[in-house]
This record gives structure tokens, C-alpha cells and sequence, in this order.
């Protein structure tokens, strides 16, 4: 294992200490580039406005609610977002970020949860606000971030201004009110159906925790711009994208919607981005689609990845100008990709990074805040999920004879607990305090963490090995014909054994281009069984795909655009 320094970074002990320690160091540097009208220009937000904003707003409740009020947040992201987020947890409550995409009655599940005393909504779910108002016996005020002429709810601006005034006349309550690190004061919902779901009991030591451990691994500072693509319910975005940049003093460019991340890109020319495997398979395949239209730019891409590979061994990087016009596809400015949430495929990675992209990924959950393990940008393997985070204790449970368990960790990163729900706690932390985390894998040599599967996904063969379908999916996921797929098992009662069936939704438009526009299903399933072949040549017997079934739609995901396996 390589022994290469940290960085240096502040250790804030809260989430106040975090925005005060910002607008002392970089009082200059915009925190936010937002605008204010949909296709408009970027309009930047001072940090002094930003702390303001949360002052004068968290002033206005605590003068009208109790300390410890629960505020759910329902909203797109925006300004006033961030706003509502940190001015609960700087000094008023408990902050329940809520998944705008759930439907009504599951968001009305989770403020009953919940337990919300407030919801704080944009004028974009108005109707499923119009639904759940006076069904939650605990929610006594509904705030609107747009002015509606509605005596129903609180104007949010009115409330900034009204506690704007209280500042001004030197109330100081809501600003010098203690924060006790160890209380909750984030509430997450974990994706999911919300009968299934779990609520994530966090604290601000183990956001402080995550965000020191992270910042000291991977290096991000005032210079760069940050562009906020992923929705902010999520803790990987809110931590990573959203505090963790405050907190380094970047400037946070807000995308405008997934439709408009290549435009707002290039308007932005930001230097880092936040993603999911899925948004940088898409912008891949689109880069390839144009370079393999051409056979002589395909060539010239070959020749300069050869190229820039020879030069770079003697410290001459020459990639943002070999690849110029790859790079303006992402604003001509950015450096850093970091990746979550779902396994990369490391071809991607590695040709990202040959074409001047520092690419790396990250493993995280919601039950850790959520970073466990993470590439560094001068320390990374492209296969794996990264180094276990600085503070964290990270091991392999009752591993097999190739060495792969349960991966259970250790720290200040990991969460309090489920709310109100003790049972699923009890099997979640054992009483070591070691978080269970359901990931199968091992660690390998160099201390990286490698993920083979999930636990619960893990089909177990008739001779008692285990087969993990995401290996399987992964390797499926490399030819051009197969868009989404899941291995499942399926028992075989004449053999007495279990078949490993590949559910396959295909790529049509490169089927079509491969087969022509009246294939039939036949000669699809076809195609999809000659691709499992392949796949099977790299696999040992048992874990062989035996079945390939046609699926015409989209498999059902989750607000994670994770695949519903049940």
C-alpha cells in the first residue's frame, strides 16, 4: 500500500462551524451559481448572502417554534433548498430531506414517520401539497419558496425579511443556540417503497466526520466549480456535492434538470462533477457514437490515447489539447469526475482518464453519511471501490475460502441508528458497533476495497457456491446489445440444481443498426443467447448462464434508478 500523505484540511466540529469558517476564509468566492429564470444566465450568490439567508430565516421560526422542530424539505433543487437545509440543522431541528419524485401517499408516509413539524415546498409539488395538508396531525406550517396568494401557507422570502429585521435589532437566540453534535439532525429515508423503507438517524459529527475524512483524500478547493447534477435528497449529493463544497469553499453551478446537463456545462465550465455510472455511460456512448461514425477519427482517437499514454511516462501531459474537443463537451474546464452509487464498469474509467478526466470512484451508504471507501486522485484502482476512509474501520466479515464476505465498518461516520425501529437497528449494528452493510467483497492486498455483490442479491448454487449476479450483469453490460439486464436463479427440478437466467432489456437502436428494422424476437433472442456465450466463456461452470429471457421494457428502478430486483 502506497504510503502518500493526507492533505491538510479544517476540522469543523458543526454544521454552523462549517458556513461561519467558509465566509471568513473566502468571503469573495460565490457558493452558488443559480438563475433565477429557467434558460437565463448564471447569477452567482455571495457567501455573506448565503449566511444571512440561513440566519435570517432560522431567527423567523425559532421565534414562532419549538428548538428540535422537525422541517421536511420537498423541492427540486434550488437555492432555497440549501437554504432550509442548514438553517434547520444550524440551530433549530431536525432536517427530513424528502424524495420529490415518491408518490403522495408515500411522501404523506414519511412526514407521519417523520413526525414533521414543518414543510418547507416550491410551487412545482403544490398538488401534492394540496393532498396531504391537514392529514399529518404534527405539521402545523407549510412554507413556499415561490409567492403564492394562498393564506394556507407562509411566505419563505417573508420570512427571511421578517428575520432579517430580528438580526437587525440584535436577536441573537437562533444564532448562538447550541448545537449538540451527537443529537440527530438529519432524518433520511432510504430508497424504496416507504412500507419497506428505513428512516436514517444521523448527527452533525458523523456528516463533520465524513466530510474531514473525504476532503482529506481527494482534493477539491475554492478554485474549483462544482456542478450539482444529482437530486439533493440523497445524502451522497447533499454531503458530497452540497456541504462538502461549502465546506471547501468551491462555488456550486445548479443544473437545471437532466435534460439540460450538457448545456448548463458549457454555460458553467465547471472543473468537478458529482455522478452516477449511468449519466457517464450516457455521455460515453454518445462520445463514441461520434467518433466510431468516422473510421479516420476512430483511428486518430487510438493514435492519441497511444500517444498521450507514451508522453505522460515522462511527465508531459498533452491530453486537454489532443482531446480539445472532447473536453468542450464538458465545459473545456473540468478535471475531476467522481463517481457512486452503482458499479462502474473500469474500460469506462480507464478511457476517461486516457483522454485527460481524473475519473475516480467511491463506495458509499446512507447509514455511513455516506462515504466508506474512496479512490484518491493521486492513490486509485479502477476496479475498485476505493480505500477505506481515514477514521473508519473497515473489515471482511466470516469471509470464504476466496476471501470474500460481508464488508461491516466502524466510525464516527456511522449513522445513530433506524428511527423508531429497534429491531431493524439490532440487525443493522451489532453491539461492537460494527454497521452491517449487506455488500459482499473482499479487500485486496493494497487495503482497496473490491464489491462482488449484495448480500440478499447472492444466488447459491446447489453445490454451495455463490454466484453474484452483479459479476454477471457487469459482464453483460460490456456488449452494445444489452441496455439493462438481471441474473436471477431458478430451480430446475429434473436436475435437482439451480439455472442462472439472464433477463435481458436490449439496446434497440444498436440491434436495430446489428439486425435491421423488422427483426423479430426471435432473431433478437438470437443475438442476446450469442452474447451470453460470450459471457459464459469467461465464466467458471456453475455461475454459466443457462437461460436468456427477451425483456421489451425497462426494468422498474427505484428514485435511485436502481433496478427493482423483487
Amino acid at each position: 500500500m502506497k504510503n502518500i500523505p493526507l492533505y491538510e484540511v479544517t476540522r469543523p466540529e458543526n454544521l454552523r462551524d462549517v458556513v461561519k469558517t467558509r465566509l471568513k476564509e473566502f468571503p469573495e468566492n460565490p457558493v452558488f451559481l443559480h438563475k433565477t429564470v429557467k434558460g437565463g444566465n448564471y447569477e452567482p450568490v455571495s457567501i455573506e448572502k448565503f449566511d444571512r439567508d440561513i440566519d435570517s430565516l432560522g431567527s423567523a421560526l425559532f421565534k414562532k417554534l419549538k428548538k428540535g422542530s422537525r422541517v421536511a424539505i420537498l423541492s427540486e433543487t434550488r437555492y432555497e433548498w440549501y437554504v432550509s437545509y442548514l438553517m434547520t440543522t444550524n440551530g433549530l431541528g431536525c432536517v427530513v430531506p424528502i424524495d420529490k419524485e415518491l408518490h403522495p401517499e408515500e411522501i404523506l408516509n414519511c412526514l407521519e414517520r417523520a413526525e414533521a413539524n414543518v414543510i418547507i415546498f416550491s410551487k412545482t409539488k403544490l398538488d401534492v401539497i394540496n393532498q396531504i395538508v391537514g392529514k399529518v396531525p404534527s405539521l402545523t406550517m407549510y412554507i413556499s419558496m415561490d409567492d403564492l396568494d394562498d393564506p394556507r401557507f407562509t411566505s419563505f422570502h417573508g420570512l427571511i425579511e421578517e428575520g432579517g429585521k430580528l438580526l437587525d435589532e440584535g436577536y441573537k437566540d437562533y444564532q448562538e443556540t447550541p448545537i449538540n453534535v451527537d443529537e440527530m439532525t438529519i432524518l433520511l429515508f432510504t430508497s424504496g417503497t416507504t412500507s419497506k423503507s428505513k428512516a436514517v438517524m444521523l448527527n452533525q459529527k458523523n456528516i463533520c466526520t465524513n466530510l474531514i475524512a473525504m476532503f482529506s483524500m481527494l482534493y477539491i478547493d475554492r478554485n474549483d466549480i462544482f456542478m450539482s447534477v444529482l437530486p439533493l435528497h440523497h445524502t451522497y449529493e447533499c454531503t458530497c456535492g452540497f456541504i462538502g463544497q461549502v465546506y471547501r469553499g468551491t462555488t456550486i453551478a445548479i443544473c437545471e434538470g437532466l435534460r439540460y446537463i450538457t448545456t448548463n456545462i458549457k454555460e458553467a465550465k465547471p472543473s468537478c462533477i458529482l455522478m452516477v455510472p449511468v449519466m457517464l455511460e450516457m455521455f460515453y456512448k454518445g462520445i463514441m457514437k461520434k467518433i466510431n461514425a468516422d473510421p479516420k477519427t476512430a483511428k486518430k482517437l487510438k493514435t492519441g490515447i497511444k500517444l498521450s499514454r507514451f508522453l505522460l511516462k515522462f511527465k508531459i501531459d498533452v491530453r486537454k489539447k489532443l482531446f480539445a474537443q472532447i473536453h468542450e463537451t464538458f465545459g473545456g474546464n473540468m478535471r475531476l469526475i467522481i463517481l457512486g452509487g452503482a458499479p462502474v464498469n473500469p474500460d469506462m474509467l480507464q478511457f476517461f482518464q486516457d483522454i485527460g478526466f481524473l475519473c475516480v470512484q467511491g463506495y458509499g451508504l446512507t447509514e455511513c453519511a455516506p462515504i466508506l471507501a474512496l479512490n484518491r486522485d493521486c492513490d486509485f484502482k479502477n476496479e475498485a471501490a476505493g480505500l477505506p476512509l481515514p477514521g473508519s474501520e473497515v473489515k471482511i466479515l466470516d469471509p470464504d475460502e476466496d476471501g470474500i464476505g460481508e464488508f461491516v465498518a466502524r466510525g464516527d461516520n456511522v449513522f445513530m441508528g433506524y428511527y423508531k425501529d429497534p429491531e431493524a437497528t439490532a440487525k443493522a449494528l451489532d453491539p461492537e458497533g460494527w454497521y452491517h452493510t449487506g455488500d459482499l467483497g473482499y479487500i485486496d492486498k493494497d487495503g482497496f476495497c473490491i464489491i462482488t455483490g449484495r448480500k440478499k442479491n447472492v444466488i447459491i448454487a446447489k453445490n454451495g457456491k455463490n454466484v453474484f449476479p452483479e459479476e454477471i450483469e457487469y459482464l453483460l453490460s460490456l456488449s452494445p446489445y444489452v441496455a439493462e439486464s438481471v441474473i436471477s436463479g431458478e430451480v430446475d427440478e429434473k436436475k435437482d440444481d439451480i439455472v442462472i437466467v439472464a433477463t435481458i432489456f436490449p439496446d434497440m437502436e444498436e440491434v436495430t443498426a446489428k439486425l435491421g428494422e423488422n427483426a423479430s424476437d426471435e432473431d433478437i433472442e438470437k443475438l442476446l443467447k450469442e452474447v451470453s456465450d460470450e459471457v459464459n466463456l469467461k465464466l467458471t461452470n456453475y455461475k454459466k448462464i443457462k437461460k436468456v429471457v427477451l425483456r421489451k421494457t425497462e426494468f422498474e428502478k427505484n428514485t435511485s434508478k436502481k433496478i427493482k430486483r423483487y
